[in-house]
């Protein structure tokens, strides 16, 4: 058996997620998560029943002792005993270790980037489908998508403004970055492209955004249908994403070969964490 500890915004459980599920592929074993994080954990709620994903949880006597976000915890966990082997993340890069561990292993970490999963992408893809039906503002939207030169572009704020830990480690994309972004597109398409905006802070948007293109901001969704944003990004036709796991996700779901998804050349503030994986290579940085 091969447990995925579980924790953060969507877009990070759907990391951990995929990178336990390919590992137990890997390896011929049953996969599961743990969830129990979520008990006390005030900053995002588990998310991962929007999908089609058998989420399977282990017995309790099988993990280690429960999970909590405070550094001493996480610290004594590591050494704590437990029926599973708890791997930890030693950094953000990319651990070819991570491709061999064996039966029995208990990932711990963030694992951003898709060179734990890319093997079994398809497999993935299929697991993140969503099950819930669009809604109706959704179709409409969808519709839209669908008849246009669609492009997702998405702006998160939220914590990496109003937070101040949030902000000096992740900071915002500029809008000189999403100008060149649409502008990338549009000259590598020949087209004209249709802007398909998606933000957790639509109204700073609707007053700072401006180009020269079609442009609809997409504000139907809060924090509890967020899936539905996920599903009309990933329904676009090319990506201008954030540094935001949620519209990575949005982006690498799309699958098409000729999709063009252009990402932030700086993913953190500053030069650490070192987020040099977790940019797919086909992917355009700007």
């Amino acid at each position: 058996m091969i447990v995925s500890r579980l924790i953060g915004g969507l877009g990070n459980q759907m990391f951990q997620y995929a990178a336990g599920r390919a590992l137990a592929e890997r390896r011929g074993v049953p996969f599961c998560i743990d969830r129990r994080a979520f008990f006390d954990y005030r900053t995002h709620t588990f998310g991962m029943d929007c999908f089609d994903a058998a989420l399977a949880e282990p017995p309790q006597n099988l993990l280690p002792n429960a999970p909590s976000e405070g550094r001493l915890y996480g610290l004594l966990r590591r050494f704590l005993p437990s029926p599973l082997t708890v791997y930890s993340e030693r950094a953000f890069t990319f651990d070819e270790r991570v491709l061999d561990l064996p039966d029995g292993t208990y990932l711990d970490g963030y694992w951003q980037t898709e060179r734990y999963f890319s093997d079994f992408r398809e497999v993935i893809r299929t697991d993140f489908t969503i099950s819930k039906a669009p809604s109706q503002s959704s179709e409409r939207w969808l519709e839209r998508i669908g008849n246009t030169p669609s492009v997702s572009l998405h702006i998160r704020r939220g914590d990496y403004v109003s937070t101040p830990a949030a902000a000096a480690l992740h900071g915002t994309c500029d809008l000189a970055y999403y100008r060149r972004a649409v502008e990338y597109v549009r000259g590598a398409t020949g087209i004209d492209p249709v802007l398909f905006v998606f933000s957790d802070d639509p109204d700073w948007v609707a007053s700072n955004l401006i180009m020269p293109y079609p442009m609809h901001l997409v504000r139907d969704n809060d924090a509890s249908t967020n899936y539905e944003d996920l599903r009309l990004m990933t329904a676009c036709r090319h990506h201008v994403i954030a540094n935001s796991s949620f519209s990575w996700w949005g982006a690498w779901l799309d699958g098409r070969p000729d999709s063009i998804t252009i990402a932030p050349s700086r993913w953190f503030a500053s030069d650490s964490p070192d987020a040099r994986d977790l940019v797919p290579e086909r992917w355009v940085r700007l």
